[in-house]
């Protein structure tokens, strides 16, 4: 048995990870750029570009990384999973070069342009044929640079999705899932097809949808001259690929009905498992095909995002503590109390939130007081916006039948923050697992399942696990007293926005 390689395009950096394919064990793990995040790009007010290009040469970077640590298991790949963030536009000539930057995820501009598309086919329509409204999604961003850079659209052979752009520049061939389609809403879950309805309000072209291929399974061979220059076999597949969120939950083993994931990156996203087909009628959380349906057994996952989770965080550290790592700022997190002495802080500064009905708020920081408070406190309050944001979603959840019970979360980000994780526990009620196991490695997993060697529920039993987080009862009136000034203060700002 060879190995499997995975790789995360995320939106601070791409990751690889090389694992065994026999025992799922971890060979060698990498990450492009060595230093610093990838920059996102905003020209204008609302706008989140990135150049494809410079994801195409981290991802390289990050495979060297792996080829000089464990070149041995990289000459043995069978097969390449990618991971990718998720409801990105990326528009490329015939021979894969991007004819404009990517619009990424929290790219805000198009909401007006993905209201113009729910009415041209009738909200009604798009609730039971879509589960979701056009919204800022990815028909909406291609809408919009049909309205506004028709030029652009014109000189554009194919618009994908992030991973498949990365998975095309390894293959040379382009395709798309139908997991990926529902990202972009663009799928219709009644016809079980390309949502041709929709799209032909777009103002693109049919054509420029790339085929559909499976989940898992052969997706294409990598191109010879690629593996070559790479130092992978020419017998290496791309054998899975999915969108960051739906990976996070096969990443932990999140595959079936009632099981929940969380991660706590660049965004915060809670995501849970349904067999049923229900849609929240105020938008503040999304529907999609799970990595594991079949038309025989239909999985939907349901996915509630907060755009600025560790995005917040890193912004603290940087323009407050600069020199300091994540790890002694978190200490400093944990020396403040809950509520952090009065410190309120709105997290809303990564553009339109759809829990907050496609709003852009801004960030805020309410009761500050230079005499009482310190670094300490942001750090502390910054956390806490970040959990009760998240929370605030749970009920719109409940009402399309995912309850947060026992949940699972990679040892990993703001997860790495003991004021989190118990926050997180405190808040919600749940039991909180944390496990060793991150984007990249679901992808190395996704394609070991792509090749037949493990189904997707048998993942959760080769992680680890780190921790098990339970509610402390001692800290409810505290945490129900901070959560209390927490919503007044978005309140106001709702009101004033």
């Amino acid at each position: 048995m060879g190995t499997f390689l995975g790789l995360d395009l995320g939106t601070s950096a791409i990751k690889a990870t090389l694992i065994d394919g026999s025992t799922g064990a971890v060979l060698a793990r990498a990450s492009a750029p060595s230093t610093g995040e990838q920059k996102i790009q905003s020209p204008a007010p609302g706008f989140a570009e990135q150049d494809p290009l410079v994801w195409w040469h981290h991802a390289k970077e990050a495979i060297a990384q792996i080829r000089s640590e464990h070149a041995a298991g990289l000459a043995e790949v069978e097969g390449i999973g990618i991971a990718y963030q998720m409801h990105g536009l990326v528009l490329c000539d015939e021979a894969l070069y991007p004819t404009r930057p990517a619009m990424i995820w929290c790219d805000s501009r198009a909401v007006e342009a993905g209201e113009s598309l729910s009415m041209a086919v009738g909200p009604d329509y798009a609730w039971q044929h879509l589960l979701n409204q056009p919204g800022n999604f990815t028909a909406a961003k291609l809408a919009w640079v049909a309205q506004h850079q028709a030029e652009k659209l014109k000189g554009s052979r194919w618009m994908m999705l992030p991973g498949d752009w990365l998975a095309a520049k390894l293959t040379g061939a382009s395709a798309t899932t139908a997991s990926g389609l529902s990202e972009m809403i663009l799928w219709d879950f009644q016809a079980d097809e390309i949502a041709s309805r929709l799209f032909a309000q777009t103002g693109g072209r049919i054509e420029m949808v790339p085929p559909v291929v499976p989940t898992f399974g052969d997706q294409g061979t990598v191109d010879p001259s690629v593996a070559d220059a790479l130092g992978l076999p020419r017998t290496a597949r791309v054998l899975y690929r999915a969108g960051d969120q739906p990976n996070n939950a096969l990443s932990l083993g999140v595959c079936d009905p009632g099981e929940v994931a969380t991660t706590a990156g660049t965004s915060g996203v809670i995501y849970g498992v349904t067999d049923t087909t229900r849609w929240d009628p105020e938008g503040r959380v999304n529907t999609f095909l799970h990595v594991t349906h079949t038309s025989e057994a239909p999985r939907r996952g349901v996915l509630l995002c907060l755009n600025g989770a560790g995005s917040l965080y890193s912004w603290v550290r940087r323009t407050f503590a600069p020199g300091m790592g994540f790890a002694e700022l978190n200490a400093l997190a944990e020396c403040s109390e809950i509520g952090a002495k009065g410190v309120s802080m709105l997290p809303f500064g990564n553009g339109a939130e759809r829990t907050l009905g496609n709003r852009d708020l801004g960030a805020s920081v309410h009761g500050l007081r230079f005499a009482d408070h310190g670094l300490g406190d942001l750090a502390r309050a910054a956390q806490e916006g970040i959990l009760f944001a998240m929370i605030d979603g749970l009920a719109a959840m409940a009402s399309v039948g995912v309850e947060c019970k026992k949940v699972r979360a990679g040892r990993a980000n703001l997860f790495l923050s003991e004021v989190f994780a118990q926050g997180f526990a405190d808040l919600t009620g749940a039991e909180l697992e944390l496990l060793e196991s991150d984007g990249a490695l679901g992808a190395a997993f996704g394609a070991g399942v792509g090749a037949g060697v493990w189904q997707p529920a048998e993942i959760r039993s080769m992680l680890v696990q780190q921790k098990v987080y339970r509610r402390s009862d001692d800290n409810l009136e505290a945490w129900a007293e901070a959560q209390d000034r927490w919503g007044l203060a978005l309140r106001r700002a709702s009101v004033s926005a």
